[in-house]
């Protein structure tokens, strides 16, 4: 395994923190399909990475890319944890603002085809986020 040609850090960096949605067409295949669970109301393909991007930039205007790595790349897969932080500033799933501050990671795995995402495997931890802002208590 060699270190990430990067695509999952631009993603980040590019998109999730630097609000560029337009790039979402460069780096993705109009074949894209997501294998992750759909958060509530994504559509498939591209639009549902506009969907889950915009959902969590309007939930958290400040989100900041905090970690990276590792990353790794195998043939034509990519592989990173990220951790992300914000302040929630916004509605998310249904729960209003709350001002709080959160730190909430995943793991991405990518194919990547001509230069392009073709596939997406990954795992949020959501739970972490979610009793971040009191919506569930455990």
């Amino acid at each position: 395994m060699a270190r990430g040609s990067g695509i999952i850090e631009r993603f980040y960096r590019e998109i999730m923190e630097g609000g560029n949605l337009d790039l979402i067409d460069q780096l993705g295949s109009e074949s894209y399909t997501d294998h992750e669970e759909p958060m509530p109301g994504q559509p498939s393909g591209l639009d549902g990475i506009r969907f889950y991007v915009d959902t969590f930039r309007k939930a958290f205007p400040d989100i900041k890319v905090k970690t990276i790595n590792p990353t790794m790349t195998d043939g034509d897969l990519e592989a990173a944890r990220v951790v992300l932080t914000g302040t929630h500033k916004g509605e998310l799933m249904g729960t209003a603002p709350t001002g709080n501050t959160v730190e909430f990671g995943g793991i991405d795995i990518i194919r990547v085809q001509d230069g392009q995402v073709v596939e997406h495997w990954g795992a949020t931890d959501m739970l972490k986020l979610m009793q971040q802002i009191g919506a569930v208590h455990l």
